[in-house]
């Protein structure tokens, strides 16, 4: 551990602190239903508490198109998918005597491609920012790894809950360790104290209690343990099952109560639905305490490795809980020792054999309990509010890591984008699908419909989802043009129809390569992306009785098409044997194509350039990466570099014209662009 973490750890009495006059902190907020707004409103008390002076500013994210019943310290409110609010922060926080900033970061908390608007906020600010990672992914994207990066380049110190954390960024990010802080997530100073006198409280008198809470959504792994109560329950006639929580807002607002719904009829189906008991609220602190104080065991079955920090297990231990878990990051640290147990993702038998064990022997269960209080004693708030009061007085006393803020001008002003606007998009939709073409921005009926053109735009409905905060319009828009490309599908020729008439006559029986192809690349995305897990199955259903009508393709841009189609299809069901050896078919044509014809002068797989011409290359990436293939990711790269710097005229983007294309050696069309 680093001289500095040590001294953080240690965290200096408030007397040896010299006060920092104000913080703002940048986060979701209060009464907003979400972990991260509860985790930033109690660490705005207990700063308040430990340092009376210091005036903690919040710039609050909304998720919603109205605003939240904000408390007085909620400044400066930003609609998530807005960038220039973003700027606007800034602005306010430059202008306001700000002297740190706290970041809490969490992907999906803001707007932009992986959450990369919060870039253009921090890179604005002229105060020292520190950053707390509610999420550090061992094996991020590209696109996340790239947003964690440039967050910890502006970041005077990042923040992290657990010593795996500053592992992953030490390894996996590159942060230096001396920019590293470990201060623990925050947790109420409650007594340890007997669970029977909350069972009365709450009308649980008599039975054993097993409890899990937060926002309800798939992914918290709550099927388990329902699976795994009918073995506890033979052991155990008295369990009782409290799963406390509001179902997730934005999976509410997408498919309302559906998982909730099917969990409670696999408890209806196995018999167990008088042993599960759901209370559907997001509850107050006091409130929760007394449900915590209530259980006999907690249990965190979650499905996914990749939890760093789990505010509901610190809360756990902090009421010394006997606690079961699967083995996530942050469980696998804090439950060592002795402090709790562990047991397989997804395993119920497992975890019933776990919980009956932990039932059957008091003695052990109780001192698993002291040992869970005890470790969770130096993280109550108090304690956690003096390390960040230390280490934010720490950081202004620092020069900064970049250059000063410099004032925006009309031209620096110009940069940021308008708010994406879906309204032509709405306007070229009608209760068939998306027309074809318009005269102006009016729809020309008279040109009717393709599948073409709904395979494009149900992909544009996934790509605009991260950039809008009511994404609704977007789903129903999506599920219409999955409904006309699954009307499309001709089961006798196992291709898809391209055009159809406005009177609804399709004009065709089988469409072209071209149309078939883009029609998968949709269904591959929509496998991958969609919420609704109808959607899902029933893209992948006709995705799979499709692929046969493309065995063998004549066109690269079609076969490039299969390939980014048959990518993302594969990131929900890499084991697909057929879709695998049909993508590497497919992207093993397109480079064969750059052996025979690429040139360095003109690096391309044929002598013209058409539309559409990056989902080429970016076939190539795409299937040399998933493949391991050095050759093939080299020719695609290759071939981007030389088709962008080709389509590219005074920093500014300029796509082959659709009035005669590029043929090499002629002169390129200039107009009719067509940017897809």
């Amino acid at each position: 551990m680093s001289i500095q973490n040590v001294q953080l750890n240690a965290a200096r009495r408030p007397a040896d602190i010299r006060a920092v006059r104000s913080i703002a902190m940048i986060s979701s907020y209060v009464p907003r239903a979400c972990g991260i707004a509860t985790f930033t409103c109690d660490l705005v008390r207990a700063l308040a508490a430990e340092s009376p002076s210091t005036r903690t500013a919040v710039v609050a994210l909304n998720d919603i198109v109205d605003s939240y019943d904000y408390p007085p310290e909620v400044e400066f409110q930003i609609a998530e998918s807005t960038l220039a609010d973003y700027r606007r922060a800034a602005e306010y926080l430059n202008t306001n005597g700000i002297e740190v900033a706290c970041l809490q970061h969490e992907y999906g908390l803001f707007g932009g491609v992986g959450g990369d608007h919060i870039i253009k906020l921090i890179r604005e600010l002229r105060m020292p920012v520190v950053a707390t990672l509610h999420s550090i992914l061992q094996e991020p994207s590209p696109v996340q790894k790239r947003v964690l990066c440039d967050i910890a380049d502006v970041c005077a110190r990042l923040v992290t809950m657990t010593e795996t954390g500053r592992r992953f960024l030490r390894e996996i990010y590159d942060v230096p360790d001396e920019r590293i802080v470990v201060i623990p997530h925050g947790v109420p100073d409650t007594p340890f104290l007997d669970s029977e006198y909350y069972k009365d409280q709450l009308g649980f008198s008599g039975r054993t209690v097993i409890l899990t809470f937060g926002l309800l959504s798939p992914g918290k792994g709550i099927e388990t343990l329902i699976n795994a109560l009918p073995r506890i329950a033979e052991k155990h006639p008295d369990v009782l099952y409290v799963v406390l929580g509001a179902t997730h807002p934005k999976l509410k607002r997408q498919q309302g109560e559906t998982y909730r719904h099917e969990l409670q009829r696999l408890s209806r189906r196995l018999g167990v639905d008088d042993r599960v008991v759901f209370h559907d609220r997001f509850v107050e602190l006091h409130e929760l305490c007394e449900y915590l104080g209530a259980a006999d065991v907690y249990v965190t079955p979650y499905l996914s490795r990749n939890q760093i920090t789990s505010g509901t297990l610190a809360y756990a231990m902090a009421t010394g809980k006997a606690i079961v878990s699967t083995p996530y990051w942050h469980a696998e640290e804090a439950l060592a020792d002795g402090r709790g147990r562990l047991f397989p993702f997804g395993d119920a038998d497992a975890l019933a054999e776990a919980v009956i064990a932990m039932l059957s022997d008091d003695d052990a269960r109780n001192e698993m309990r002291h040992r869970a209080y005890a470790y969770a004693r130096s993280h109550v708030w108090k304690e956690v509010a003096r390390r960040y009061l230390t280490l934010f007085d720490d950081v202004r006393r620092q020069p900064p890591r970049r250059a000063r803020y410099t004032a925006p001008t009309l031209r620096s002003g110009a940069s940021l984008l308008p708010e994406l606007k879906t309204v032509h998009l709405q306007r070229m939709t009608d209760d068939v699908g998306m027309l074809q073409h318009a005269i102006y921005n009016i729809p020309r009926r008279e040109d009717g419909y393709c599948v073409d053109d709904n395979a494009r735009a149900l992909l544009v409905t996934y790509m605009l989802r991260p950039h809008t905060d009511d994404t609704a319009p977007l789903v129903e828009l999506g599920k219409r043009y999955l409904s006309f490309t699954r009307h499309a599908f001709n089961p006798e020729t196992r291709r898809f129809r391209n055009f159809m008439s406005y009177d609804r006559r399709w004009l065709e029986d089988r469409g072209s390569e071209d149309s078939h192809a883009r029609a998968l690349w949709a269904l591959g995305v929509t496998v991958a992306e969609a919420d609704d897990e109808e959607d899902r199955t029933l893209a992948r259903e006709l995705m799979l009785a499709a692929l046969p009508g493309i065995a063998d393709v004549e066109y690269p841009r079609a076969a490039a098409h299969v390939v980014l189609g048959l990518h993302a299809f594969l990131n929900y069901a890499a084991d697909h044997d057929g879709a695998v050896q049909t993508r590497d078919r497919h992207a093993e044509s397109i480079l064969n194509r750059f052996r025979e014809a690429a040139e360095p002068d003109w690096y391309w797989l044929e002598d013209r350039l058409t539309y559409s011409n990056a989902t080429i290359p970016h076939a190539l990436i795409v299937s040399g990466a998933a493949r391991g293939s050095s050759e093939m990711l080299e020719t695609g790269l290759r071939a981007l570099t030389w088709l962008t710097q080709l389509q590219m005229d005074d920093d500014h983007f300029v796509p082959i014209g659709n009035r005669g294309w590029y043929v090499r050696g002629q002169t390129r069309a200039r107009y009719d662009q067509q940017p897809i």
